[in-house]
């Protein structure tokens, strides 16, 4: 399978730059991957399409603000850090600019010196590992000072960094958000829970690999990068439930559907685990307990539009895209949404 065959034409001023005003009020189009069908309708009637007795799983993870300006000691010259992974013992691997100026035994300051970092080492990678310094809690201090680490299709400054958040996001540790769950509400969820459907919690810490392009030609040659999630007892259980019962088990968003995928047995049965997943769903995958997919429009040739192929089939994923170029729809994280079902 080639890498290649998951392109498709996309006009960039359909890259949406800033997010709705109305969270729910984004486009949602439906996909029957049965039939091949497609609907449009807008998020608010999400309630429509799904019946008493499914469920519903979102991914709970929150955005760090992990966008670090500052300047390089001495001298002064501007920096940039990226927070990716906790090391601990306040050691964070980081993508940093400027890469040559920023070896080991560098030294950094932000916040006019409320933060201090040194380089103290380099990952296979070329990511640095940075040791931070500072009073207080470490969380408080990036909240105050970092900034949204926003896709790098997004130019527009983000007004309000909280509408890069999802209205249930509580555990922090993602460098990009979890972009379906953007178009909830409070009252979406209150309106859904008071139809019938179960709502559940899985956390998975978004990467920034999540953006890396396939740079393979082959599909299968690609290196999945690995990501932390976890399943609590409560959702393991609402998901066997609602399974026993005959009822769907819908993924809000990719993140919610690899967290699943990686932990099911073969059955589909769900036990509560916690761990490091780097499954990689590409068409032929055989799916143990998704039934049902909402996700945002995917980049051309990635991991993402290959996963929902492998759900709802490649030529139809394809020919559904190419409708929503033709309507106007807007593509990536702050555009609009499909229902796969």
């Amino acid at each position: 399978m080639k890498t290649s065959d998951f392109y498709y034409d996309l006009p960039p001023e359909l890259i949406a730059q800033t997010p709705m005003e109305r969270r729910d009020g984004s486009r949602l189009m439906t996909l029957n991957r049965e039939t091949g069908e497609i609907g449009h309708r807008h998020f608010y009637e999400l309630p429509e399409l799904l019946r008493p007795g499914d469920c519903l799983i979102l991914n709970d993870s929150r955005v760090l603000p992990a966008r670090l300006l500052g300047q390089r000691l001495p001298g002064g010259g501007a920096c940039e850090v990226l927070l990716l992974t906790d090391h601990g013992e306040n050691v964070w691997e980081c993508l940093v600019r400027p890469g040559r100026k920023l070896r080991p035994s560098a030294r950094m300051t932000f916040g006019s010196g409320e933060l201090t970092a040194e380089v103290v080492g380099e990952a296979e990678d070329g990511n640095r590992l940075v040791r931070f310094a500072y009073q207080g809690i470490f969380l408080e201090v990036l909240e105050r000072l970092g900034k949204m680490p926003l896709p790098p299709y997004i130019k527009e400054e983000l007004q309000n960094r909280e509408r890069y958040q999802t209205v249930y996001a509580k555990a922090l540790g993602s460098a990009a958000a979890p972009t379906a769950g953007l178009h909830f509400t409070p009252e979406l969820l209150e309106t859904l829970a008071a139809k019938g459907v179960g709502i559940g919690y899985v956390t998975l810490h978004v990467g920034l690999g999540t953006f890396r392009p396939v740079k393979e030609e082959t599909v299968e040659n690609h290196a999945m990068h690995s990501e932390f999630c976890t399943i609590p007892p409560e959702t393991a259980n609402l998901i066997n439930r609602t399974k026993a019962a005959g009822g769907r088990c819908i993924c809000v968003g990719t993140t919610s559907c690899r967290t699943l995928e990686s932990w099911a047995d073969e059955n589909g049965h769900m036990e509560p685990k916690s761990g490091w997943t780097n499954i990689y769903i590409y068409p032929g995958y055989p799916f143990k307990v998704m039934d049902g997919l909402i996700t945002n429009f995917h980049l051309p040739e990635s991991t993402l539009v290959m996963l929902v192929s492998a759900f709802a089939g490649r030529e139809q994923v394809l020919a559904a895209y190419q409708k929503a170029v033709e309507a106007r729809y807007r593509f990536f994280s702050f555009g609009d949404a499909m229902f796969i079902g």
